[in-house]
């Protein structure tokens, strides 16, 4: 064989290496959009209103709730209704622990502790909770997990109701402000001034939400890149067939029943924040059913699906609410017709349904289709390389 020949096969291995450029060229494009995106995230405090502020605050903590119950039902497959009850039991730890004897009746305790240490406390308290659920979990599949689950609800709603020392009862209580070594997030002390605009709790609490929204973010990525992923996913597909390949399964659901209710306890715990008081109430099963809308519209199994389906369920009833002077056919409260909060469960009812039927992946899958075509359109454009007759000398 020639010297040609030998070249040419030498040359042939880096022309099949187009597409791997290509590829790494996409993800540095969308690694510059998601910095970017970062960057807009961490400027914005100093140039929007507070109304957007303290609407992406819940946002946040939507996102991290909707994060960990995605890795339950979107990842291994389970499906779970008792996230509202999870959420319950970080928020209610955090005001307990870190709120003061009194409030709305004498007979509410507190322990008055930092309120980082009660942040903690509701993670881990929550966690638990998931861990003691999971035996239930490890023998049961499919709809009748999800009833179980129910069950769940319904007992947490009488166990708070019940104990009024902790929880305040109907009346629920004030959630105490958070604050990290002395630094406080609820009111201006210390002032603090960036570019001359004055950072109050709505600018705090906005950095706050951003830190733990991105830390979860983070975390719930590389954990379904790692081994302990790819055993969750195998789970889900079947659970002989993970069997078989050495997955302990009942441990696997137990550690993501744990996963899951930390990440709602700390959901619970931004929930309580934003709103401001915490009451039994406000973690009734509507609660559990928004964050399964929130996975479903945005791409079960998908960590960023999540935080696009959190997005869209959580900002849009306040959005709504807080322009509906300006929206066509929605009335403002009082006055009769479809109000914000009707019109927002309407859109992203009929949203879900649309979703089911049209794109099962999600908002994920229907941007993965948008960029599917964007790609094959720049395929079909790109100017193909000119082929090159073979040299003298060369052997066929």
């Amino acid at each position: 064989m020639s010297d040609t020949a030998t070249r040419g096969e030498r040359l042939a291995p880096a022309a099949s290496a187009a597409p791997p450029t290509r590829r790494s060229g996409l993800l540095s494009v969308r690694t510059l959009l998601m910095l970017v995106a970062l960057v807009l995230l961490l400027v914005a405090p100093i140039y929007v209103q507070e109304f957007w502020l303290r609407t992406g605050f819940a946002v946040f903590g939507a996102i991290i709730g909707a994060i960990g119950l995605n890795l339950l039902v979107g990842t291994t497959g389970q499906l779970s209704l008792a996230h509202a009850f999870f959420l319950a039991v970080g928020a209610i730890t955090y005001v307990y622990v870190s709120g003061e004897p009194g409030g709305t009746a004498e007979a509410v305790g507190g322990l008055g502790l930092p309120p980082v240490l009660g942040m903690v406390a509701g993670v881990l308290l929550a966690g638990v909770a998931g861990l003691l659920f999971s035996p239930v979990a490890a023998r049961l599949r499919g709809i009748y997990l999800g009833v179980a689950s129910l069950g769940l609800v319904f007992i947490g709603q009488h166990v708070l109701n019940t104990y009024t020392s902790v929880t305040g009862g109907f009346n629920g209580r004030t959630t105490p402000d958070f604050a990290l070594f002395g630094f406080s997030f609820g009111n201006s002390d210390p002032d603090l001034f960036v570019a001359g605009v004055k950072f109050g709790e709505a600018e705090r609490l906005w950095y706050l939400g951003l830190a733990l929204a991105l830390v979860s973010y983070l975390f719930a990525r590389n954990l379904l890149r790692s081994r302990a992923g790819r055993a969750l996913q195998t789970l889900r597909d079947s659970e002989v067939a993970a069997a078989v390949m050495g997955v302990n399964v009942q441990q696997y659901k137990a550690r993501v029943f744990l996963v899951s209710s930390m990440y709602a306890g700390l959901a619970g715990v931004l929930y309580a924040l934003s709103i401001g008081s915490v009451a039994p109430e406000s973690f009734a099963l509507d609660l559990s059913v928004l964050y399964l809308a929130m996975i479903v519209l945005g791409g079960l199994g998908s960590v960023g699906g999540a935080a696009l389906g959190a997005l869209f369920v959580t900002a849009l009833p306040l959005v709504f609410q807080e322009y509906a002077g300006s929206l066509p056919l929605v009335s403002e409260p009082g006055q009769g017709g479809v109000s914000a909060g009707q019109a927002a469960r309407l859109l992203f009812g009929l949203t879900i349904v649309l979703v089911v039927l049209f794109e099962p992946a999600g908002l994920v899958g229907l941007g993965k289709r948008i960029t599917g075509l964007f790609r094959r359109k720049s395929r079909t454009t790109a100017p193909t390389a000119p082929s090159h007759p073979p040299a003298q000398g060369s052997t066929t």
